[in-house]
Formats: C-alpha cells, sequence, structure tokens
C-alpha cells in the first residue's frame, strides 16, 4: 500500500500493452519536470509554458550514444494537471523495447514506478476529482458501447456527485439544527421543524430510492445485457447466435446434443452492449455430460436480464407449456422472456396469423399471455423485428430519459444504508422521538452519502477501489 500523499515522481507506460504507432509514458511528481529534462535534447522544458507539446530526441546522460528514439513531450504545469501535479507525457514510438528503455531510464534518473491508479489517486488526493468522478475514470477507460460511456462520463463530469452531495448539504443544514438544540435540550427548545424535516425527509427519500432503484439497469448497460438463448436441441440457438452475431461463431449440426457448454460473445446494438450466451438444448437425457451443460443452461437463465426462448412449429402445446414452466421456474424476477418462433421459412404463410403481428395461432391461443415472434434465423427473416423487440425490453430506454444512472456497486451499497437510515429519521419523527435519536441517524444517512464522493473515507477503501485499476491510470 503507497500513502495517501507521497512526495516521489512516478512514471508508467498509460498506452495499452503491445505495439502501436506511439506509446505513451506519463511522469507525475514534484521533480517530473527535471527528470525528463535530463534525458531530454530539445527545448528545455522548465522554460515552457503548461499545456505545450515540444519535439525533441530522448538521450540517456551516462550514454553518449544514439538517442533512444525522437519523441514528443507536453508539459502540464500543476495544479491545473490531471494529478494536481506537474505532469509530462511523453509520446515515443510503439517499440515495446523502447518503452521499457525509457521507464528504466526514468527511474534511473530518481523516478518510482507508478502503483496501479496512482495517477488517478493522486488527482483525489490532490482534489482534482472526487471519489466517485475517480471510480469513473476506469468506466471511462473500460466502456465498449455507446451507452456505457455515456453513464461512465456523465459520472466523470460530476454529475451524480453533484447530485449526492446536494443531498447530504440539505440533510447537514437540518442536522446542524438538531445538534443545535441538543445543545439547549434543558430549555425545550426547538430549533428545527419537525415538520419541515419530515417534508425534506420524505423528498430525499424518494430521490435516492430512485437512484438506487436506477443500479439494476445501470449495472447491465454499463456490463453488457446478458441475453441467454434457450430451447430444445435443434431450435436453431447456435444458428440465431451466429445470425445475431454475422459470425459463425457456433457449431450447427442437425445432431442433436451438439451444443454441450455456454458459448458467448458480444455486440451492439442502438449504442448498448449485449452478451449473447448460446445455451446446450433442453431435454430429457441419459447423457451425464449432456445434463452437465442443460444444468449450465438453467444456470445461465437463472442471471439473464433477457431469455430468447426459441421454439419450433413441430412443438405441441403440452411441450410448449412443460418447457415454458421449466424455463420460467429458473427466470430472475426482473429478467424479460421472449419467445421466439424459429423456423418459419418451412411453413407456408397461411400458417401465420394475418392480424400484422405475426404471431402463431395455435401455440398463442393456447398462451394468451405470450406474444410469439416468428423468425428464420437461417435465412434471416424478422431479425430486425426481434432486434427492435430485444432492444426495447432492455431497460435501456429508460435510460435514455434519465439524467442519472447508478452503475456502481459501492454507490448503490451506500445509497441503500443510506435510505434505510433516513427511513429512520422518519419513524422517528413520525413516532415524536427524542431529537437525539433523530440526529443519529440523520449523522448515519449523511456519513454513507459522504462515501460515495470520498467526503468520508478510509485508507483501506481508496487501495481497494484504486488497486484495480491498471498501472499508469
Amino acid at each position: 500500500m503507497y500513502p495517501l500523499l507521497d512526495s516521489d515522481t512516478i512514471c508508467a507506460i498509460s498506452t495499452p500493452a503491445g505495439v502501436g504507432g506511439i506509446a505513451v509514458i506519463r511522469v507525475s511528481g514534484i521533480d517530473a519536470v527535471s527528470i525528463v529534462d535530463s534525458i531530454w535534447h530539445g527545448r528545455k522544458l522548465a522554460d515552457v509554458k503548461s499545456h505545450t507539446a515540444h519535439l525533441g530526441d530522448i538521450v540517456d546522460p551516462d550514454n553518449s550514444g544514439e538517442p533512444l528514439d525522437t519523441a514528443v513531450a507536453t508539459v502540464f504545469r500543476g495544479p491545473k494537471s490531471f494529478t494536481g501535479e506537474d505532469v509530462v507525457e511523453i509520446s515515443v514510438h510503439g517499440s515495446q523495447w523502447i518503452q521499457r528503455e525509457l521507464v528504466n531510464l526514468l527511474i534511473r534518473q530518481g523516478c518510482r514506478m507508478a502503483q496501479p491508479g496512482e495517477f488517478t489517486r493522486r488527482a483525489f488526493a490532490n482534489g482534482r476529482l472526487d471519489l466517485a468522478q475517480a471510480e469513473a475514470v476506469a468506466d471511462v477507460i473500460a466502456a465498449s458501447s455507446r451507452s456505457a460511456h455515456r453513464l461512465a462520463a456523465s459520472q466523470m463530469r460530476g454529475d451524480f456527485s453533484h447530485r449526492i452531495s446536494g443531498l447530504r448539504d440539505q440533510l447537514i443544514e437540518i442536522a446542524s439544527l438538531l445538534e443545535l438544540e441538543l445543545d439547549f435540550s434543558e430549555e425545550d427548545v426547538e430549533f428545527a421543524s419537525r415538520s419541515q424535516l419530515r417534508t425534506l425527509a420524505d423528498t430525499l427519500l424518494k430521490e435516492i430510492t430512485r437512484l438506487a432503484s436506477s443500479f439494476s439497469t445501470g449495472a447491465v448497460l454499463k456490463d453488457g445485457v446478458p441475453v441467454a438463448i434457450v430451447g430444445e436441441p435443434n431450435a436453431g440457438k447456435s444458428t440465431l447466435l451466429n445470425a445475431l452475431l454475422h459470425d459463425n461463431r457456433a457449431i450447427v449440426s442437425d445432431i442433436p446434443g451438439t451444443t454441450r457448454d455456454t458459448i458467448e460473445d458480444t455486440i451492439e446494438i442502438d449504442g448498448v452492449l449485449y452478451r449473447f450466451i448460446d445455451t446446450a438444448g433442453i431435454r430429457q437425457t441419459d447423457d451425464s455430460i449432456e445434463n452437465l451443460g442443460i444444468e449450465r443452461s438453467y444456470a445461465t437463465i437463472s442471471r439473464a436480464r433477457i431469455v430468447l426462448w426459441l421454439i419450433t412449429p413441430d412443438l405441441s402445446p403440452t411441450d410448449y407449456h412443460t418447457l415454458k414452466e421449466s424455463i420460467t421456474s429458473h427466470l430472475p424476477e426482473d429478467a424479460k422472456l421472449i419467445t421466439v418462433l424459429n423456423k418459419i421459412d418451412i411453413l407456408p404463410d397461411n400458417e401465420l396469423s394475418s392480424s400484422g403481428n405475426g404471431e402463431l395461432s395455435p401455440l398463442s391461443k393456447s398462451d394468451e399471455d405470450s406474444i410469439i415472434i416468428p423468425i428464420s434465423a437461417r435465412n434471416g427473416k424478422n431479425l430486425p423485428t426481434l432486434m427492435q423487440i430485444l432492444h426495447s425490453n432492455s431497460g435501456a430506454e429508460e435510460t435514455e430519459g434519465a439524467d442519472l444512472i447508478v452503475t456502481n456497486a459501492r454507490h448503490y451499497e451506500a445509497l441503500i444504508h443510506a435510505r434505510a437510515s433516513l427511513e429512520r429519521v422518519i419513524f422517528g419523527i413520525d413516532t415524536n422521538l427524542s431529537g437525539d435519536f433523530i440526529a443519529q441517524d440523520l449523522r448515519e444517512t449523511i456519513h454513507h452519502l459522504s462515501t460515495i464522493t470520498g467526503t468520508i473515507t478510509t485508507a483501506d477503501l481508496l487501495q481497494t477501489i484504486f488497486q484495480k485499476f491498471c498501472i499508469g491510470k
């Protein structure tokens, strides 16, 4: 563990590992400019203005030979830098050998290798970011879809932090009046109006509850919406996966039970990342290996946000209801089940209803609670319609108009604790509890909200958060 504030000058490669056109080595700390100047042949960086870039050569002062590389050094003077300290970012050619040699050279000149997340942690320690914004840095870097980037960027801008700080400030104001009452308890004076406190607490409770409720949607949009593709053997699950991905990701065969394990891949639809999981066919079998695959199919259903249940035209109403009951018994409470009739390319047109919504008459009449979406995974018929229905059931549309969505599990946990404390405040007001009990619950509510932005924190919490970052971030 490294200390919260450290006078060391640190360095690390900030671009992804591997070979690329360029690589960026970041240096931060009180001696950042002087250390880079000691290996720099070009304009003296100590004399340049902040936020300017300069061309020069990297040369080992202990070696009068060839320059290591021609590079660009960009200087950022603290406190107006990412970390709040003096920062120099050196852009070199992407050779892994050049990157390693440059880092080793910087260390010989007085730098220390940065720990995971140390640049961002210094930004937090120096007041450039609060804790929620700092966590969002990792989310922005990891964002793999438009929706995930939008949510992370909003948090990194401070939108979520400002909302939490606003709630906290309102609680502090009323809590200070309650604390003042306790100082004059013998005089029976009421500085904090109970009716105003009750109204404020109710308003804040609704907001905290709304934020906490958004986590289930926010988390799946951040990590990708898990979509399980399930059904009997030979229902066309692997064919559908390949069609959705536009790739031969899964083996397709007429032999039942070909898929023994789950196969997973991702695709972005309208800015939302979906994680499609092809599963083993569900049926009664004595094959022990196939049964293991079927158990994994049910486990996948239990973790899915959306389940695409593929059926075929030859499925009888009795088997239909038996299989549906088996699937829904493993379906999470907030998950969506979409029934998909595959292989309609082998059906005459008059087998489909003429109602315009493409329902299959016999099965639709036997199950009034379900709409059956007809498709052909093999020739792509109605796949755009299926993808629209899939997207409308992902919860993504709910976030388009929402100003704030919670995506971080730590924030969600803090909101749940804050809600419980605030509910006790309301109970205390309604039952005329003593002001000291209400004040204690208010302090707990404020504490839990403060942990989100880092106004109140511990070294262990910071270590847990920042050690998940990559080195160089």
